[in-house]
């Protein structure tokens, strides 16, 4: 479990278990949407069955991505996240029977932009962040009946090449290449260990 703190996904990844904000702080900021949290028993298997999901949804982007790295450096890999990781991603959420999203304050893809209680979420995973505290994931069971998992997405090396510091680890001409596919980018200015973002994995309402 300790990788999913360290990995990102689109990327990613990744976005590991227990409750970051309390569960009387959401009813308050979004009652309409969050419900009581799930019991203990079903708490532990939607941990396991939200990371397992993140985990193997992480190891297709990631293999997939840093092939197209490898045969044709950032220009590919762009190419491939703006054509082929979205659908992968659909398709997995078939696969695992779960929403499977990635969410963050600083998009690259306007699909990525946080839904409210996904805002929630990484405000306070950042607030955690701030304070030295490594944010963790957490399970909600909201109104529907419906059962959400977050984790975050912490950055990595890799990943700088696409979303680090501009003219440093991001190289300008392949910056150049990716404001070309996504305009109104604004996922860059990343270090390694800085907060991406959030998985965002959605059950269907327990029969």
């Amino acid at each position: 479990m300790k990788s999913l703190f360290t990995i990102l996904v689109v990327a990613l990844g990744l976005f590991a278990m227990s409750t970051a904000c309390s569960p009387s702080k959401d009813s308050e900021k979004t009652p309409t949407e969050e419900a009581s949290a799930p019991s203990t028993l079903d708490t532990v298997q939607y941990k396991k069955q939200g990371m397992e999901i993140a985990m193997g949804t992480f190891k297709v982007l990631s293999g997939q991505l840093k092939a197209a790295m490898q045969e044709g450096g950032v220009k590919n890999a762009a190419q491939y996240c703006n054509t082929v990781a979205y659908p992968l991603v659909d398709s997995l959420s078939g696969q695992y029977n779960a929403q499977i999203r990635r969410a963050s304050n600083k998009v690259r893809n306007p699909k990525d932009a946080p839904t409210p209680r996904e805002q929630e979420i990484l405000d306070a995973y950042h607030a955690q962040a701030a304070a030295g505290e490594q944010p963790k994931p957490q399970i909600r069971q909201l109104a529907s009946g419906e059962i959400a998992f977050y984790a975050p997405i912490m950055m990595q090396d890799l990943c700088l090449k696409c979303h680090g510091k501009l003219g440093e680890t991001l190289k300008a001409e392949d910056y150049a290449v990716i404001q070309e596919l996504y305009p109104e980018d604004n996922a860059i200015g990343y270090e390694a260990g800085d907060l991406r973002g959030i998985w965002s994995i959605t059950f269907p309402a327990p029969n």
